[in-house]
């Protein structure tokens, strides 16, 4: 500490497209369940928000096992979104999310731009619902398996057409990092009517195990995550950050307070932390100790001057 004094408790509440947070972390997508899967290990109500895995219009089984590998510093994963489906999610998870005083954020998927808008649409009068956040990163089966977050006019097609049938909710859109320049599609994101960013989702990868000379996971080729893709991800939310006006969660890697302040202080409103999650469930907890200590030792009092305070 600089003078021998701790500060006064630092300002940590942020907002993001109109959610109120009470401070600027949350979970990514899919390493949280529908949030009442950790309750035994976090209290729900001290972190910023909290994001269900994805949900689809049916219910999806995913894709075979084995599905994670750990890999250097980080793990590939091919999950295929595996989840509930929204009329059950709505049914049986709402409960839960509706006793938390913390914003939910559901995250939620298509494989055509009709199941995208259908989706949105059950999702507009969900009241337990404080917004939802667009994973873009899927292959549109009606146009060849392009993915949809990696041609900008796809993006901004699915964008469009959820944000009409979101009505006034909040819409996050998630962007792949699979792509020559990602500011092209924030832009086209914000364009189509996203009230915020977040970025990166995983970078696809593979891994092989040498003695039997096959793939780690049945699917071959997964998404990358944690602490190997950090640098790549600081650096595509620093891009985005300048390329769009709306604000920016950050997301990669992100395993300890430090982690967590390289993307605020490159210009992001918030953060999600995913991998952390399956070390130590309670990482959440520490990250935001951890902000809050270091807000206090450098005598910051509202994080808004730590956000985008690059030199």
């Amino acid at each position: 500490m600089s003078n021998g004094t701790m500060h006064k408790q630092p300002n940590l509440a942020v907002e993001i497209a109109g959610i109120k947070l009470r401070n600027p972390v949350m979970p990514a997508s899919g390493t949280f369940g529908y949030g009442e899967e950790y309750t035994p290990y976090l209290d729900v109500e001290t972190i910023g928000a909290i994001v269900t895995k994805g949900l689809s219009l049916k219910p999806k089984a995913g894709n075979p096992t084995p599905r994670i590998a750990e890999t250097v510093s980080g793990m590939i994963n091919a999950i295929g979104l595996q989840n509930i489906g929204i009329d059950a999610f709505i049914t049986d998870k709402t409960e839960f999310l509706r006793r938390v005083n913390t914003p939910v954020i559901v995250n939620f998927f298509g494989n055509t731009r009709e199941e995208y808008g259908e989706v949105a649409r059950r999702l507009a009068d969900v009241p337990d619902v404080a917004g939802v956040e667009l994973n873009i990163s899927c292959p549109n089966v009606k146009q060849g398996g392009i993915v949809f977050g990696t041609d900008p006019a796809a993006a901004a097609g699915v964008v469009s057409l959820v944000r009409k049938n979101l009505g006034s909710k909040p819409l996050i859109v998630k962007l792949t990092p699979n792509v020559t320049d990602i500011t092209v599609i924030a832009r086209a994101a914000e364009e189509a009517g996203a009230d915020a960013i977040s970025c990166i989702n995983t970078l696809t990868g593979m891994a092989i195990d040498v003695k039997t000379r096959k793939p780690r996971i049945a699917n071959r080729i997964g998404g990358l995550s944690g602490p190997a893709i950090r640098p790549v991800a600081v650096r595509m939310v620093h891009q985005v950050v300048q390329a769009v006006k709306i604000p920016v969660i950050g997301i990669g890697g992100i395993m300890t307070a430090m982690d967590a302040l390289e993307f605020l202080i490159v210009g992001a409103t918030a953060v999600q932390v995913g991998t952390a999650n399956f070390i130590d469930p309670g990482v959440m907890a520490d990250i935001v100790a951890g902000i809050e200590r270091f807000c206090r030792e450098e005598g910051i009092a509202d994080i808004h001057e730590l956000i985008g305070s690059l030199r």
